[in-house]
Formats: C-alpha cells, structure tokens, sequence
C-alpha cells in the first residue's frame, strides 16, 4: 500500500480546490491510500469519501507524513501571497517538514504566484527545490521556476480531465439556461457589480433565459448570488453544489456560462458549454487566451450595461463552444499531470 499526504486549499468550501481534489484523487496509483490535510476534515471525508486530518494540528500532521511514503502539494496556486504571507509559509512549512520525514515529495499541477515579497519569493524558491518532481498548469509558473534553475513538467490544469457526475435537477427547469459564477474581490466594486446586475437583468429579459447563480465558495460568494437573485427573482435561482463531479455536470446542461472563477470557466467549456469570461487574474487572462474565450477584464469594463447584454446575446446566439479536437486535446494533455503520479509508484501499484 501506497500512503500519500495530501495538502491543498481543501475543506474551505471552494468549488475548484476540491475539484482539484477530485481529480488528484481520480489520477492516483488505484491501491494509493491518500490522507488529506483540510480545514475540515469530517466534510473531506463525507465528500470525498478517503481519509483526513486537520489541516493545522500541530499532532495530526506530523503522526501523517510520518506514516507516508508520498506528500503531494495538490493543483492550485499555494505558492502566493496575494492575501498574505501565510500560504508560503504554511505550505513551505509542510514541504520542509516532508523532506524532515525523508518522503518522496510531489508539487502536483501548481500556479505560481504572485509572490511579492522578497521574503516570500525565497520561501517558494526553497521549498520548490525540496520538490522531487513538479509539474504546473501554465506557462507563467513554468517560466518562473526555470529562472530558478528547476524544470517543471507543464500541462493544462487537471480539471479539464476530471469525471462528470450528471446533475439531473437541471431537467425540470425551463430553457435556455445561463449560468453564472461571480466572486468576492477587490475588482469587483459595489458600481461595477450593479453593472453586472443590470445587464443580467436586460440579458434576461431580452432572451427569456433561466439563470443560474452559483457561489463556488458560498462562505464568500453567498451575498453576491444572494442580491443577484433578489433583483431578477422569477428568472433566476442560486444553486448550491459541493460536490465537484456534480457541479462539473451542471455545466453540462447549460447553454451559456459567464464566469469570474477560473475553475467555473474550465468545467463549463469542458462539458460542452460556451463561456463568457469576467477575468480579474493573469490565470484567466491565460486561460481567455489559450482557448479563445470572449469576455473583459473588469477594470475595463464598458459604463453602459447595454454593451455586455448585447455581448452575452451574441454568445448565446452565435457563440461556439470548444472544439470536439480541442478539448480531447486538453483532456489528453492534462492527463500529463497523471503520469507524473503513476511513474513514481511501485509497479505493482499501478494498476
């Protein structure tokens, strides 16, 4: 048996890390046994169904990587101090103390960044170095940590690979359907998000769709889809889904898709949907950019409302999702970051 430790943004309620999650858990060794550290690990298990342990216990933790053979940073951008120094620290921490334990360890399908700070630079650069194999989801982390003198494996992010769970409800509402994911965030100030509003609202009326509003970490984006709701609230509904697959499958039934949340983006053009991106982050303009996904980035957002409701009728209309090719293309090259997993494990591991 195979024992993994497995350290993310998990247990926060975040709709992408715990796709994230899903798909570390789907790509491992079949006979891998995983223990995830999570800020709520009774939520961890019932979700995911393997075990967990506090994220923070200055018992718990250790007991973990002392009973491992792996420990794998999971996808995401851990390595940041955008909010603050604490993720390097906390996840730099955890490297060091895996390497202490002498584990083979894994930084699995990062996004580096950004990093500041000096200090935070240097904590990233030496715990990036502790790693035995890395691979990353774009071509920014790439570039930095071969400045850094490492070499990274590079693949598109694994959730264009993760299995869909249908999401039956979908059937009993009217058509077409829009779904729509907003976040808490700096760039989105009270006018700008009283645009959105009303341009949803003139959308709506104009197409007679049925929205869908979903908060992907409800903890943060609860009041946004709350207020969305209440200003439309016979043509719309907010929907709240923790399980990964499940939310991947909605997107499956959805016409159109306007998103803030990179993961929203990258399930919903995965399924089949046509996106419409509302981007505040180098990582979506990336995304915007490699599959040609319209949208703005917030700051440049057009004063008149008008303008984006008439962008989302054209998209709904007339807007194409990706490519049959394209997408089992990036299926195929996600699937990279699975090989990074499974040539490290015994070969009777493998299933």
């Amino acid at each position: 048996m195979l024992r993994v430790v497995l350290s993310g943004y998990y247990g926060m309620g975040n709709g992408g890390d715990e796709a994230l999650l899903a798909t570390l858990l789907q790509m491992l060794p079949a006979t891998a046994e995983p223990v995830v550290l999570s800020a709520r690990p009774e939520a961890t298990e019932q979700l995911h169904g393997v075990a967990a342990t506090e994220r923070s216990s200055a018992l718990g933790v250790p007991k973990a990587l002392r009973q491992a053979d792996w420990f794998i940073w999971g996808g995401g951008s851990l390595m940041q101090d955008a909010t603050s120094i604490r993720s390097p620290l906390y996840y730099g921490g955890l490297m060091g103390l895996a390497k202490n334990f002498d584990l083979l360890t894994i930084a699995w399908a990062q996004g580096v960044g950004p990093l500041r700070h000096r200090s935070s630079q240097w904590i990233a650069r030496q715990a990036f170095r502790q790693c035995d194999r890395i691979s990353v989801r774009d071509r920014a982390s790439a570039a930095l940590l071969q400045e850094w003198h490492l070499e990274p494996t590079l693949a598109p992010d694994p959730v264009w690979a993760l299995a869909a769970e249908p999401f039956p409800e979908l059937s009993s509402l009217p058509a077409p359907r829009v779904a729509v994911v907003l976040r808490t965030h700096p760039q989105l100030t009270d006018a700008r998000l009283r645009l959105l509003v009303t341009a949803l609202t003139q959308f709506q009326q104009a197409t007679a769709t049925h929205l869908l509003i979903v908060p992907f970490q409800p903890s943060q984006d609860r009041a946004i889809a709350e207020a969305i709701v209440a200003q439309i609230p016979h043509h719309s509904r907010m929907i709240l889904e923790e399980n990964p697959r499940r939310l991947k499958g909605l997107f499956r039934g959805v016409e159109l898709v306007i998103a803030m949340r990179l993961h929203a983006l990258i399930m919903a053009a995965a399924e089949g949907a046509r996106c419409w991106a509302l981007s505040y982050d180098p990582k979506i303009d990336a995304l915007m950019a490699e599959t040609a996904i319209s949208g703005w980035a917030l700051p440049d957002l057009p004063a008149d409302a008008a303008v984006l409701s008439r962008e989302w009728m054209e998209c709904l209309a007339n807007g194409e999702p990706l490519s049959p090719e394209t997408l089992s293309s990036l299926g195929d090259r996600a699937a990279i970051h699975q090989h990074l997993l499974r040539s490290h494990a015994p070969e009777t591991l493998l299933s």
